[in-house]
């Protein structure tokens, strides 16, 4: 039985929010998904995408897949790009769809650093903030493969890197965006920069916790150039936990608090948080490892992983979050926001579908029917 009744009036995931100038009807966010149907030699956008974004339209707010902000941030096959004509042509598709549809949807800028591989780099060596190994995975043609050392990142190589996220960002509204996401989740080139096992440089970009989180800083101030008012989101991840490399330890949270404070005063519209795994399949999120950066961020924040209708609603309603972000819930179901309000169950995604390329397990997925069974997790 849903504890919760389903009229937009009572679910706080279904009341309007703004995210600094974005403007959402409702809470319910669909967050960034790797989906590989760039399957075309430019990384362009195509029609497919246009059709998958647009049946998320409902969604108070769309976040894009990780983007490629130039060709040396390509890290995963069959992602697509944002700093060509031919891609920022794609994207301007997609964006038109999805306004005609009612919709508002935010590039994500992604760049993997060092947890790229040769096979995607013609051959050269990956870039990071030094040259340590952040023994990761990449998905290349022939599968996943083990990253290599990277050679470590030149001042004229964080300058460059800079200066393409702002033309990333200048690309996306031409491309009709409403606004973008810095990607810094994850073992990718951001949170190397953030993390004191990779990052041993000596220089402004290392050396102690506020150096090490300059080159994020940088970014966001120039990505915000391309836009008016408060239009930039940051995703952080400072629970990832992966071997030797990526530890959520007191030392790494410590420096997320200090993090979190300073994006505080920068011009960011929110704060996009993805909180520990879940302790058991099923289980409820932690509320305490949200509430820990409400409490340094004044900003708006979207809370993500493991949450269904019942915990979303619970985390606006405690004031933790203003928004809450779903993945695998919006890749089998493109009515989430519809499965919510009339509390209807939700179908499970297959997961064998989600780097094949082509329309099975992306556009083909049913809208709900009648059923009221409770929503699940994800």
């Amino acid at each position: 039985m849903n504890t919760i009744r389903s009229t937009a009036s009572v679910q706080p995931l279904l009341r309007r929010a703004d995210l600094g100038d974005l403007r959402l009807p409702n809470r319910v966010v669909m967050a960034p998904v790797t989906r590989a149907r760039a399957t075309n030699a430019g990384l362009v956008p195509t029609e497919l995408h246009a059709a998958y974004y647009g049946e998320r339209a409902t969604a108070g707010l769309i976040v894009t897949e990780g983007t490629w902000v130039s060709e040396r941030a390509i890290g995963f096959t069959d992602v697509p790009g944002v700093y060509s004509a031919e891609q920022v042509a794609g994207w301007r598709r997609v964006t038109d769809v999805v306004h005609a549809l009612g919709g508002r949807v935010v590039l994500q800028l992604w760049h993997t650093g060092a947890a790229s591989h040769p096979d995607h780099l013609g051959g050269e060596l990956p870039a990071g903030p030094s040259a340590v190994d952040p023994r990761e995975r990449s998905f290349t043609r022939d599968g996943f493969k083990n990253t290599v050392t990277p050679r470590e990142m030149t001042a004229a190589d964080i300058t460059r890197t800079v200066a393409e996220y702002g033309a990333a960002a200048a690309n996306a509204r031409r491309a009709g965006f409403d606004g973008v996401e810095v990607q810094a989740v994850g073992p990718f080139l951001i949170p190397q920069f953030l993390n004191p096992r990779l990052n041993r440089r000596t220089d402004a970009y290392g050396a102690g916790a506020a150096g090490r989180r300059r080159l994020l800083c940088e970014i966001v101030d120039a990505v915000a150039a391309s836009w008016d008012g408060r239009r930039v989101g940051v995703r952080l991840s400072p629970y990832w936990d992966t071997g030797d490399r990526f530890t959520a330890d007191g030392r790494t949270l410590a420096d997320y608090d200090a993090l979190v404070a300073e994006l505080g005063e920068r011009p960011v519209a929110y704060l996009h948080l993805r909180g520990r795994d879940l302790a058991v399949p099923g289980g409820n999120p932690d509320f305490g490892a949200f509430a820990r950066y409400r409490r340094l961020f004044g900003g708006p924040l979207i809370a993500n992983l493991g949450f269904g209708r019942e915990s979303g609603n619970a985390v606006v309603e405690a004031g933790i979050a203003d928004a809450v972000s779903f993945a695998t819930h919006f890749i089998a179901n493109p009515d989430l926001v519809t499965r919510f309000a009339m509390g209807r169950a939700l179908a499970a995604g297959d997961p064998a579908t989600y780097y094949t390329g082509g329309a099975s397990g992306y556009v083909d997925q049913p809208v709900s029917g009648t059923g009221s069974a409770p929503a699940g997790r994800g």
